[in-house]
């Protein structure tokens, strides 16, 4: 295993950090269509440029809104696992919940979080999905998401214990147990409501492809980022359209695809790999 990090965190010889784990939050977005109120869901449609041969590759996918989750206290997660390491130079600048660990300890580790997120006070882990969205409709939207523009509510937390691949292409060697903490978002600004359904309509798969890689090629990061919006019926009802096992895998959807992760913020989906806390 190659470590991105010069040394792993911890004291005296180093173990094998061979397990990936990954504590996110998800956000399922709830609004009323702005036109016959019906209960539309918000996703994001992001679309990231990589380097290759030619043009290089633009991967695109629609996945819940969210993002890691931040240690806050790093001694106590260091005293429960001895030794550590972050997946990349940025989880270990923003102390993201994106580490590798001993294989061991993946137990213990999975208590530490289910413990600390259902805390809702003094809590070792920030888990507060506001960060993450804010800057995720920025990204979207161009706007500065204010908090009187919606609630939020904890709904409920997911673990997948087996390790699955990651969509990430740098990472597919090195699939991740995962942690989810979902959170039921409801936008309650009727011009908002207006502008996420311009922003899902004008945004095709296609079009955001292009984004990127003219983003790219301006010496960009090769990003494009919008919002899906779709009625959550339509959505929930491809997903229950499949048989079980494949609820966690990625499911074409309105012209582009929606990531396994999708299933985890519908209520009522039973996914085989998720278990709920």
């Amino acid at each position: 295993m190659t470590f991105v990090n010069d040394q792993p965190i911890g004291v005296g010889s180093t173990p094998e950090l061979s397990l990936r784990v990954s504590v996110a939050t998800l956000a399922r977005i709830i609004f009323p269509h702005p036109e016959h109120g019906t209960p539309m869901l918000a996703l994001e449609h992001k679309a990231t440029w990589f380097p290759g041969e030619d043009q290089g590759q633009v991967v695109v996918k629609v996945q819940p809104f969210g993002g890691a989750v931040r240690i806050l206290d790093l001694n106590s997660f260091l005293s429960l696992v001895g030794h550590f390491n972050f997946d990349s130079q940025r989880s270990r600048s923003e102390q993201d919940f994106r580490v590798f660990i001993q294989p061991d300890y993946w137990e213990q580790v999975r208590e530490y979080c289910l413990h600390n997120l259902s805390m809702e006070e003094g809590s070792d882990l920030e888990s507060d999905p506001s960060r993450e969205l804010e800057e995720e409709f920025e990204d979207a939207l161009g706007i500065l998401l204010r908090p009187e523009q919606y609630t939020v509510k904890p709904l409920k937390i997911i673990v997948e214990d087996q390790p699955a691949p990651t969509a990430n292409i740098y990472a597919a060697d090195t699939p991740p147990v995962r942690i989810y903490r979902v959170f039921n978002i409801q936008i309650n600004d009727l011009t908002l409501h207006h502008m996420m359904i311009a922003n899902s309509e004008l945004h095709p798969h296609q079009l955001l492809q292009r984004m990127a890689l003219e983003d790219a090629k301006k010496s960009g990061r090769g990003r494009a980022n919008a919002i899906l919006a779709a009625p959550e019926a339509q959505i929930h009802a491809a997903y229950q359209s499949l048989p079980p096992e494949q609820r966690g895998e990625p499911l074409p959807f309105a012209d582009t695809l929606l990531e396994g992760n999708v299933a985890a913020v519908l209520e009522d989906i039973s996914v085989p790999k998720y278990w709920q806390h």
